[in-house]
């Protein structure tokens, strides 16, 4: 596929974004919800993403929307604020033509311009030949974890992987003070 355009997510992409995330929930085991949450929720969860700063992408090639990926809060707790978990989701029809990987591209140089030190992907059914597992493998996530059976869908007991990807060099210096995870701590005290 060419043309495809990376560029920030809008209020206005929720329909295909809802669209295609339903598609994930009652077809893969990416995501371990068994039912597709509803336009207004994902509505909620995107609002909540974008108050907080932070980067939440679409693929897009001829005015359709084939993709998507953001970064959120890792874990509430104020010691995490400069980790981020991914997510990314490719519509059906578009899978296999590289745009998980521009996606996650973007999502990197979004997180890194933003500070963030560690990206985490919690993918689930992490077998070792899952489109997600290699994909952040291509990009030089590294595995750092596994819980064994512990999501149960379609009929099948799954794996849970983490990977993780060091960014503006991990934890080998200090935080940034000016990095948008600090700047939000700061407005919080």
């Amino acid at each position: 596929m060419s043309s495809i355009t990376i560029r920030a997510a809008t209020s206005a992409d929720l329909d295909r974004i809802t669209d295609i995330y339903a598609d994930a929930v009652t077809h893969g085991t990416a995501s371990y919800e068994l039912e597709p949450p509803d336009r207004a929720e994902m509505g909620q969860r995107f609002d909540s993403l974008m108050a907080g700063g932070f980067p939440y992408l679409v693929a897009e090639k001829d005015g359709i929307v084939l993709g998507y990926a953001y970064a959120g809060a890792f874990r509430p707790r104020p010691a995490y604020r400069f980790v981020v978990e991914d997510s990314v989701y490719v519509a059906p029809e578009a899978k296999g033509h590289g745009i998980g990987l521009k996606l996650m591209q973007g999502l990197i140089e979004a997180a890194k311009a933003a500070g963030f030190r560690q990206i985490i992907a919690v993918i689930g059914d992490g077998r070792p030949d899952s489109a997600s597992v290699r994909l952040h493998e291509k990009l030089g996530f590294r595995h750092s974890g596994r819980l064994e059976g512990s999501g149960y869908k379609h009929g099948r007991w799954l794996d849970t992987v983490f990977m993780q990807l060091p960014i503006n060099d991990g934890a080998l210096v200090p935080p940034d003070p000016n990095s948008l995870p600090e700047r939000r701590f700061r407005q919080q005290q």
